[in-house]
């Protein structure tokens, strides 16, 4: 922003000292005039030309006079801005607060000017959003990250994690899913699948069951007993799942029956839900669990700052940039709203301003005062000297069509009173 004030200001240095060439070269080329009208004795160019160089001279005192001494001289009532700033203050204070800051006058422009229409406009328009946007993630964002003590967040989170654990009712809640699973059909099929893949790794780790019978059978026993103990085993499991796995077995309501019990004593028995809690809770309190809660926050971290590297490609400022453009046209296809901040703006905050408005007349008229004399002067040259230049051009041009004039005039006497 910086850069692009200070090449806008060397624009109009530039402007400005072309304006002031322009208007010298003019004066100059009627002193060139005067000279050739005295020694050919033109007698109409000489009146032309000694009037244009007293236009232009005077009107050039007359321009300089505002801002500074003409040749440094400090002539009486030349300088007026510099001599004058505080007072130029302390009126243009009273001006804005008197003339302005009226509530009738405001009331007229808000309403012609329809703020919520046009801020939501404004927020559309998706240059804007993601100018917005570039603004949140390359300076809201990364200043944040900056402030907040990792340390603090850490100890923030694990205060919230163990609070939040503290006040839910595990055991009340998993008796309330199970008991919503075991009257639909849900359940008969989970259990049934459940008992298919234990027979399915029964079979694939029969070897298993070898191996534990040969360990624990005696030695004098040769292994001869191993493999009937091994099949008795076996088959005994086999027998028993592949009766539970139809759901019309006598097991089979056994184990259904087992669970309805553990869902009853789940969500009746305090006793029951406080175990469970107690283990949720032991289990939150792991090492590993509390490592992993303490990374969180160091992960989100990370995330947020490698996404907004790319830039362009930031999926933050994507989403902020399409979450202020859906702001803008939530706005606008709400009339309730749009109507709730227009009469904000024309109430509330137009009575701020009334309220404070000689503050804001005070504040004008002191931020005027304590600007530097000499910065004044070259700040309001440079927003309007290259325009007051003209004045010194018109002032040229027009000193010498009047010389012209008065010289016709006087020929015209001369000749009448012949």
């Amino acid at each position: 922003m910086n850069a692009s004030l200070d090449q806008e200001n060397s624009k109009k240095e530039k402007d400005l000292d072309r304006m002031k060439r322009n208007a010298l070269i003019l004066l100059g080329f009627a002193v060139v005039l005067f000279m050739i009208a005295n020694v050919y004795n033109v007698d109409w160019l000489k009146a032309f030309s000694e009037a244009a160089m007293v236009g232009g001279i005077a009107d050039w005192f007359a321009v300089v006079a505002l801002f500074r001494h003409p040749l440094g001289i400090p002539i009486p009532h030349t300088a007026l801005i510099p001599s004058n700033k505080d007072k130029i203050g302390e009126n243009l204070g009273d001006f804005v607060s008197d003339e302005f800051l009226t509530r009738e006058k405001l009331e007229i422009k808000i309403e012609q000017f329809n703020v919520a229409k046009k801020a939501s406009d404004w927020l559309i328009d998706e240059k804007n959003a993601n100018l917005v946007a570039g603004l949140i993630v390359d300076n809201v964002i990364p200043g944040v990250l900056k402030t907040i003590d990792d340390e603090e967040v850490k100890h923030f989170i694990h205060n919230q994690f163990s609070d939040k654990l503290s006040k839910v009712n595990f055991g009340e809640w998993i008796a309330l899913g199970l008991e919503s699973l075991a009257k639909s059909e849900k359940q008969e099929v989970l259990v049934t699948n459940v008992l298919k893949t234990l027979i399915v790794e029964l079979h694939n780790h029969k070897h298993l069951i070898e191996e534990k019978v040969k360990s624990s059978t005696p030695f004098l026993s040769f292994g001869l007993a191993d493999k009937k103990i091994t099949e008795g085993i076996f088959n005994g499991l086999y027998d028993f799942l592949e009766q539970a796995s139809h759901q019309d077995s006598a097991i089979r309501k056994r184990i259904n029956d087992y669970v309805m019990n553990f869902i009853t004593e789940l969500r009746d028995s305090a006793e029951m839900q406080q175990k469970v809690n107690d283990l949720v809770l032991g289990f939150a309190k792991k090492e590993e669990v509390q490592d992993y809660i303490s990374g969180i926050w160091l992960e989100i971290k990370t995330a947020i700052a490698n996404d907004l590297s790319l830039k362009e490609e930031s999926s933050i400022k994507k989403s902020i940039a399409n979450l202020i453009q859906s702001f803008g046209k939530g706005i606008q296809n709400d009339q309730s709203m749009m109507d709730k901040i227009n009469n904000f703006i024309k109430n509330d905050v137009l009575s701020v301003l009334i309220n404070n408005k000689k503050m804001i007349g005070d504040l004008i008229s002191s931020t005027v005062k304590s600007w530097d004399t000499d910065e004044v002067s070259k700040k309001l040259e440079l927003e309007i000297g290259s325009d007051l230049q003209y004045i010194r051009i018109n002032g040229t041009l027009v000193g010498g069509l009047v010389g012209l004039l008065i010289y016709a005039v006087e020929c015209v006497l001369q000749n009448f009173v012949m």
